[in-house]
């Protein structure tokens, strides 16, 4: 199945992005759980098979970030391993979730390791 960004709004311009890590044992943070929640509605409308998603907290970065899409800001960059949850076995995924303005998702995209 080949999986591809749910929202595109175009193409990424370079800008300055800070990482912050999440420490450990902590409940997800209000841009992973936006990024889970848009990704899991759009993902399983295409495929009934997909069940959850299970995102990596403790590895995840959350970035912020000062870059555009044309003219649309990106102020939060989510990137972590991420897993499919479906009737199948799971395979390990990079996801990477870009939120805007208000942490609207602009884009969630997952890749095959």
């Amino acid at each position: 199945m080949k999986l591809c960004s749910i929202i595109a709004a175009g193409f990424l311009v370079a800008g300055p992005a800070i990482a912050q890590e999440i420490a450990p044992g902590k409940p997800a943070t209000p841009e992973i759980a936006t990024c889970k929640k848009a990704a899991l509605e759009t993902l399983s409308a295409q495929d009934p098979d997909i069940k959850d998603i299970y995102i990596d907290e403790d590895g995840a970065t959350v970035a912020v970030s000062e870059s555009k899409i044309e003219t649309i800001p990106v102020t939060r960059i989510v990137m972590s391993e991420a897993y499919l949850r479906t009737d199948r076995s799971d395979k390990p995924r990079r996801f990477l979730c870009l939120l805007g303005e208000k942490n609207k998702v602009l884009l969630t995209f997952f890749t095959a390791r």
